[in-house]
C-alpha cells in the first residue's frame, strides 16, 4: 500500500491525519421536517476516521429543498440535530464539514411547503424527472429570481453557515455543482439572463463568487470549501464554455483563501490541469467513478496526489464501509452493496454493513436541546 494517502494534511485550521475525505452523499434519512437524526449521527460517526467527513447537502432555505429526506439548516430544530452529528463525529476524533445547496429549479412542488414554487437564473425548466413522495415526475417551469431574491439566496447561504458552525461542525462546503442553483448560474442552457447574473462567464460565476466571499466573511475563510463539477449534465446542464467559465470563477476566488476547492474530474485532462494550476490552496478531487472493489480507484487517488491534489475524495466506498479508511490500508476486500437502503429507508442498508474487528461506531451522544 502506498502511504501517500495515509499521511496528514494541514487544511485551513484542521490537521486532518489522511488524505482521504468522504465525499458528501444524499442518503435522505432526515425526519420529515428536514431535521437530522439520531440514526444521521450514527451513520456518519461510523466513519470518522476519514481525514475529513463531508455530509451530505442540506438545503438552505424552505425554498431550496433538494427533496423527501433531505436534511435541511435553516431552523432551530436543524441546527440542533447537525449539533448531534458534530458530537458524534468528534467523539470518535473525526472532523466534519456539511455540503450547503439549494436544489434551485431541481425542486419540485411535491415536496415544497405550500406556495413555494421552484427558482432559478431561468425560467427554463430541466429536461429531468425529479424525485418525490409520488415518484419520479417531470421538473416544471422554475420562476426566474429576481435581483433581490438572488440577495436573499446569498444570506440564506450565510446563515445556514452561521447554523453550521453554532451546531460545532468544522465548516461547510458551498455546493456549485451537481445541478444544483449555484451549477445552475453557471451552466450555459440553463442561465439565458442578461443582466449582471448572466450572460458572460464572469457574469455567471458571479452568484458563486458572492457567496463564497458572503458566508466566508461569516465564518472565516478557513472553515470554507467549494465544490464544482464543470461538464457534468446531471440536472440538464450543459455546459459548452466550461473552459471559459471555470477559469473566471476560480481567478476571481483565487485571491479569497479559502480552505479548499474540492474538484469532480471531468474527463478533459486539459482543463483538469488548468484548474489545479489557477487554485492557490488546497486542492481536494474526486477521481471519476470506477469499481471500488478493485484496485482503480486507489490508483487514480495516487495519480491525483502526483497531478498536485492534496486530497482524494471517495464516494461509494463510504457507503459499504464504515471502516473503508482501515480497509485501504490493510488491502481488505470491501463490503458489496446490499439491494436496500441506498436512499431512504432505516438502518439497513445504512448503519448495518460489517466492519472490521476492532471498528465500532460510536455512541450518539445523549444530548437535549
Amino acid at each position: 500500500m502506498n502511504t501517500a494517502l495515509f499521511e496528514p494534511f494541514g487544511l485551513g485550521a484542521l490537521t486532518v491525519p489522511n488524505r482521504i475525505v468522504m465525499a458528501p452523499m444524499s442518503r435522505a434519512r432526515a425526519a420529515a421536517d428536514g431535521t437530522p437524526t439520531p440514526l444521521m449521527a450514527t451513520y456518519y460517526a461510523q466513519r470518522a476516521t476519514a481525514g475529513l467527513v463531508i455530509a451530505e447537502s442540506a438545503h438552505v432555505s424552505p425554498a431550496g429543498r433538494i427533496g423527501p429526506g433531505a436534511p435541511g439548516l435553516h431552523t432551530d430544530a436543524h441546527e440542533y440535530g447537525w449539533s448531534r452529528i458534530a458530537d458524534a463525529v468528534h467523539d470518535r476524533g473525526g472532523r466534519v464539514f456539511v455540503q450547503l445547496a439549494h436544489a434551485g429549479r431541481l425542486a419540485h412542488p411535491d415536496f415544497l411547503p405550500d406556495g413555494l414554487h421552484p427558482v432559478a437564473p431561468s425560467p427554463k425548466a430541466a429536461q429531468a424527472d425529479i424525485f418525490t413522495p409520488h415518484g419520479r415526475q417531470p421538473a416544471v417551469r422554475p420562476h426566474e429570481l429576481t435581483e433581490t431574491q438572488i440577495s436573499v439566496v446569498i444570506e440564506d447561504f450565510v446563515r445556514a453557515a452561521r447554523r453550521a458552525v453554532a451546531a460545532g461542525l468544522d465548516g461547510v462546503e458551498i455546493h456549485a455543482a451537481n445541478g444544483y442553483l449555484l451549477h445552475q448560474f453557471l451552466a450555459d442552457n440553463s442561465n439565458t439572463r442578461t443582466d449582471r447574473w448572466g450572460g458572460d462567464p464572469d457574469n455567471r460565476a458571479r452568484l458563486t463568487i458572492e457567496t463564497v466571499r458572503a458566508v466566508a466573511a461569516a465564518i472565516g475563510p478557513d472553515r470554507v470549501g467549494l465544490r464544482i463539477s464543470p461538464h457534468d449534465s446531471y440536472g440538464d446542464l450543459r455546459e459548452p464554455l466550461a473552459h471559459r467559465t471555470y477559469p473566471a470563477l476560480l481567478r476571481a476566488l483565487s485571491h479569497d483563501p479559502i480552505a479548499y476547492l474540492h474538484l469532480t474530474e471531468t474527463g478533459d485532462t486539459a482543463l483538469d490541469d488548468r484548474l489545479c494550476a489557477l487554485w492557490p490552496t488546497a486542492l481536494m478531487v474526486t477521481p471519476r467513478a470506477a469499481d471500488p472493489t478493485d484496485t482503480t480507484k486507489e490508483r487514480a487517488a495516487l495519480n491525483w496526489l502526483a497531478r498536485g491534489a492534496e486530497l482524494i475524495a471517495f464516494g461509494r466506498g463510504f457507503l459499504t464501509n464504515p471502516d473503508f479508511v482501515d480497509r485501504l490500508r490493510t488491502g481488505a476486500r470491501l463490503n458489496p452493496p446490499q439491494d436496500i437502503g441506498l436512499y431512504g429507508g432505516d438502518h439497513r442498508g445504512y448503519t448495518d454493513y460489517p466492519a472490521l474487528p476492532g471498528h465500532t461506531a460510536a455512541p450518539v451522544p445523549a444530548r437535549t436541546p
